[in-house]
């Protein structure tokens, strides 16, 4: 007779069984046993309950359904939708008016669509892979692939990718806090207030906000504050949509002469002064196609706006009654959701102001009237948000760092909350010394965003189906083998691009002007 915490896993087709390794966290008995049925299969002995496998369990109506043996869903189909639609929603979106205004609307819908039907593929392999070896983090993935390297591979690009993106929230946190806090106060933006200082303001958040609740043991917890931080994000897009049809092109700037209540106040963009005058009228018509050398930071700042891919395997275990297929449907909506936000907010922020979007778009509505209401609040609805995804976006990295460091060990208190501070505190030092938000959203965007979506799921899908189920001749895998090409290739070629346009002169000086 079995105990109930251990667990179970069918033999697979081709009637071999896969080790699942010797870095697992509790030993292992493994016996043969044969059902009521006459099926064979291994059986795990796991008294602690501690593997990352899943039981494959015939239901009433003859057919398999798929449960995690260590946790049971109980996270409904809308909500699961909602929790990845958050993990794909970032501060990418503050960028992507800009990337239009470097690729033309026609280019960058072509872009944003191949980008979103691409990640929702990769996110179909991640869920056959998972379904063959019961396995539900991205890092054990990729150790039942290649072992330790693969482990290490893939918690090493986990980590990159979300550290880029902790910078991010950051560095808007850096930079758009001490505006808010300025046009609250009506303070000289030239005086040395220590609360104007965005560096000093960055610091505090972290350690007042974001730390407490990063330190949760469980990412469940922050489910609140998810919907909330989501709700900002799309007041956001509804404040762009409204904009576009007050605002005329050409546009006036804003000035010392502009207004009498605020004589003081001169806004710069791009490290110029500007005075009260139209914005030239040759950069009012929009542009279908356009290339030029901040085209290459387009394809990178798209591809990070969509990875989700180290929160699909968590949200597929939390799911109720969890399936392969509803899965699947669950990150398809959720893709076409962000999709449909991501082409609004871009295609409305850069025909309201075209050629003279800057690389963050609510830096733009400053040159008109720093002290519009309305933006006022869409400032404080992205601060919100941005802030409150961090804690987030830190769970992944916090568990990849454990699985590469600690793979033997478990829970402590004392190394949770360290590894939190040891992050926040290098995230705070990149986000202070980085030059700006485009460098980020380009450099990071162009090395782990391409393995997370495209190669990783590629070769972690061929090497875990089996042979005998389909040889490598067969569609599946040679899709999958053009579809890990095309990621390596991608790779390369923007690391090629952005590398050539940062050493002419352009590249991360030109993003922040």
């Amino acid at each position: 007779m079995m105990e109930p915490a251990q667990s179970e896993m069918n033999i697979l087709s081709n009637g071999k069984s896969h080790d699942l390794g010797g870095d697992m966290v509790v030993p292992m008995k493994m016996m043969q046993e044969e059902d009521v049925n006459g099926t064979q299969t291994v059986r795990f002995d796991d008294p602690d309950g501690a593997l990352e496998n899943e039981e494959f369990l015939p239901s009433g109506d003859g057919k398999k359904h798929i449960q995690f043996t260590d946790f049971e869903g109980k996270t409904s189909f809308g909500m699961s939708v909602f929790n990845l639609g958050n993990a794909i929603m970032g501060s990418g979106i503050l960028g992507l008016a800009y990337a239009m205004a470097n690729t033309g609307i026609l280019l960058f819908l072509f872009l944003l669509t191949a980008v979103a039907a691409l990640s929702s593929y990769s996110i179909h392999l991640l869920l056959k892979s998972s379904g063959i070896v019961g396995i539900r983090a991205y890092e054990l993935l990729g150790y039942r692939a290649f072992g330790t390297p693969g482990k290490m591979a893939a918690g090493i690009a986990i980590t990159l990718q979300n550290i880029g993106a902790m910078s991010s929230y950051l560095y808007i946190v850096k930079s758009e806090l001490p505006l808010v806090i300025q046009a609250f106060l009506k303070a000289d933006p030239s005086s040395d207030l220590w609360y104007l200082n965005g560096n000093y303001l960055v610091i505090m958040v972290s350690a007042s906000i974001i730390l407490p609740l990063a330190l949760m043991k469980q990412l469940g917890y922050l489910g609140y504050t998810s919907g909330f931080s989501l709700s900002c994000m799309v007041f956001f897009l509804s404040a762009v949509i409204y904009k576009k049809f007050q605002i005329p092109c050409p546009f006036e700037e804003f000035s010392a002469n502009s207004t009498a209540m605020h004589p003081s106040l001169n806004v710069s963009s791009h490290g110029h002064e500007y005075s009260n005058g139209l914005v030239d009228e040759d950069d009012c018509y929009p542009r279908l196609f356009k290339i030029n050398s901040q085209t290459a930071y387009t394809i990178p700042i798209l591809a990070f706006a969509f990875v989700c891919h180290p929160e699909v395997l968590p949200i597929y275990t939390e799911l109720r009654n969890p399936t392969q297929k509803k899965m699947q449907k669950v990150s398809n909506i959720s893709i076409l959701v962000m999709y449909t936000m991501y082409f609004l907010a871009a295609l409305f922020g850069y025909l309201t102001f075209l050629g003279n979007v800057e690389p963050e778009l609510l830096h733009t509505y400053s040159r008109i009237d720093p002290y519009d209401t309305l933006i006022l609040c869409v400032r404080v609805a992205v601060l919100t948000a941005v802030t409150l995804t961090v804690p987030i976006v830190l769970f992944p990295v916090r568990r990849a760092i454990q699985h590469m460091l600690f793979p033997t060990k478990s829970f402590n208190w004392l190394r949770h909350i360290g590894i939190a501070i040891v992050l926040l505190t290098l995230i705070n030092m990149l986000v202070i010394f980085a030059p700006n938000i485009l460098g980020i959203f380009g450099i990071i965007g162009a090395t782990s965003a391409p393995c997370l979506i495209f190669i990783f799921p590629a070769v972690f899908y061929i090497r875990i189906v089996p042979k005998e189920d389909e040889p490598m001749n067969s569609a599946p895998k040679i899709v999958a083998v053009c579809f890990a090409a095309l990621g390596v290739s991608f790779m390369v070629m923007s690391l090629s691009f952005i590398i050539i346009d940062w050493t002419s002169g352009g590249g991360l000086a030109a993003g922040g002007h």
